[in-house]
């Protein structure tokens, strides 16, 4: 029988990297990705997570976020993109508490997440306070901060540093057993 090996989950908050770097992390380990955002939508019966959040509201989707991860979770040897406030969803930090997986927050400055997101289109990210989906990292990354950091293993910060640095650092981790 061969080892399972746990899941990879990357947590933080958008513009983190936490999809970009989870494909990248997943084709190094030779592991299946899953975009929780993806999983969650289609929960919903829809194509996208601003859709999802759109068309049934910020409580279903959550309520969908933690229905995907469980079923997720049923499988090993993945690396896991949650969305941002997958861990803010009821019963997701127990399910995140399971032996089956690794949980790494990727973490930066809420001055470099801007940054990022000021970069990309965002017409698809549901504004979380009610302002501009910019305007609103700081308040964001205030309320979840202290969250991801009880739920993660090991942190890994992302500012300043190149994507192929912190891919390397996140290899590192893994290959540790983290």
């Amino acid at each position: 029988m061969e080892d399972l090996k746990p899941n990879v989950v990357l947590i933080g908050l958008r513009g983190s990297g936490k999809s970009t770097l989870g494909s990248r992390l997943a084709e190094s380990l030779g592991r299946s990705f899953v975009d929780l955002d993806d999983v969650s939508a289609r929960v919903l019966g829809c194509d996208g997570a601003g859709e999802a959040i759109e068309e049934h509201g910020m409580e279903a989707f959550r309520g969908a976020e933690c229905e995907a991860l469980g079923s997720v979770l049923n499988e090993s040897d993945q690396v896991i993109a949650l969305g941002g406030g997958t861990p803010t969803a009821e019963g997701c930090v127990e399910l995140l508490s399971g032996e089956g997986c690794r949980v790494l927050y990727l973490k930066a400055k809420p001055g470099i997440l801007r940054e990022r997101l000021a970069m990309t289109d965002n017409s698809d990210r549901p504004s979380l306070t009610g302002g501009d989906v910019l305007d609103e990292i700081e308040v964001v990354f205030g309320e979840r901060d202290r969250l991801y950091m009880g739920i993660a293993e090991s942190v890994v910060h992302t500012d300043g540093v190149s994507e192929d640095s912190v891919l390397c650092a996140l290899l590192a981790l893994v290959r540790a057993g983290v």
